[in-house]
Order: structure tokens, then sequence, then C-alpha cells
């Protein structure tokens, strides 16, 4: 008798994927959605930034000679910048001058004042991390204290020892008025690859 071979064997093979209208909707949406994402952001860059670059090693290492900056012109003029700030200003105004990126370390209503090297902010230590900022040899025109009126405020490049800043008579208190705008992102080349790289500010 001969042996019946089993029918019932398991077959395994792949089904096809069909695309489907509906898969091809969701995909169209998906790069539409990024496209609009994109132009908005270069709307945004246009309406409301402006772009800078660094002059100077005086805000390293954070910021390096060269770099450039997307500043953000609409809200500064809306909200005052605050103590930690970075502001890019031109000085007393001047618009012949480059313009100038330095941290807000003091603003209205406060008094300032540098002693051996250290920060006094309504005569307290500004308490700042002294492997960060180095301690300051020149006090300048902070070596007596400074009261701040409405809408001044005293700026100082992180790199303390190689900065012109709000202790140069030249510059001084700088005011609301002189500000361009607030450090929005600051943009990075990576050499390997060519590409950009956007670092958002606060």
């Amino acid at each position: 008798m001969r042996s019946r071979r089993n029918r019932n064997t398991l077959s395994f093979h792949q089904k096809k994927k069909r695309i489907t209208p509906a898969v091809v909707r969701e995909i169209f949406s998906w790069i539409f959605v990024t496209l609009l994402a994109v132009i908005l952001s270069i709307a945004l860059v246009l309406a409301f930034g402006m772009q800078v670059k660094v002059i100077g090693d005086s805000m390293e290492p954070g910021l390096y000679n060269g770099q450039s900056l997307l500043v953000d012109r609409v809200l500064t003029k809306i909200t005052s910048p605050k103590t930690g700030d970075i502001v890019v200003f031109l000085p007393n105004g001047n618009v012949n001058s480059h313009y100038y990126v330095k941290r807000v370390v003091a603003s209205s209503g406060d008094t300032v004042q540098i002693t051996e090297g250290i920060l006094y902010i309504n005569g307290e230590p500004a308490g700042e991390d002294s492997v960060t900022f180095d301690k300051m040899e020149d006090s300048g025109i902070a070596a007596n204290p400074i009261k701040l009126g409405s809408g001044e405020y005293f700026v100082l490049g992180d790199n303390r020892n190689s900065s012109e800043d709000s202790r140069s008579a030249n510059i001084g208190i700088v005011k609301q008025s002189m500000i361009i705008g607030k450090a929005w992102f600051k943009l990075k080349y990576e050499d390997a690859s060519g590409g950009l790289i956007l670092n958002h500010y606060r």
C-alpha cells in the first residue's frame, strides 16, 4: 500500500505589500507638513530675526570669532532683557560700529561694582562660576559703584580679560534703545560633513 503524502505541509510565502491610496495620502501629508515647517522657519527668521557675526574672542568659549548668531529682534522690544541673556547692541547707538555681543550681568535698578576682580551686584558677589569666568584684571568704570536707571544694562564678555564691554568708558552702560536683539540661535558648521547645526539659546 502506497503511503500518501501529507497534504498538510506548511508553506511560507511573503505576502506582497500593496500601496493603497491611503498610504500615498499619508506620505504626501508628511512631506507637506515637513516642507511647511521649513518654510515657516525661514519666514520667521527673515521676519523677526537677523544674522550677525561675532567679532573677536570676548565671548569664548561659548562663542568664537567669526561665528554666526541668529538674533531675535522682536521679543526684545516686548520683553526686556534679563540677567544672563546674551544681547547684540550698537555702542551709543553708533550705526557705523560693528555689532557687539555681550552678556547682561545687571539690569535696571541694580548697583554694579567690580572689586579685586570680583563682580558685585547690589553689594553682594554675583556668585559666578570661577571656572567659567576669570577674575577681572581691569575694573574700568565699575571700580566705583554704578546705579543703573530704567532701561539700562551692564554687560560683560564671557572672556572677561579679553573683552571691551560696559567697563570701558567708550561703551559704558547699555541702554534699551541701543539693543538690537537677543541671541536666538548660534550657528555651528561641522567641517567633516559640512552640515549646519542650530543651537538654541536659553
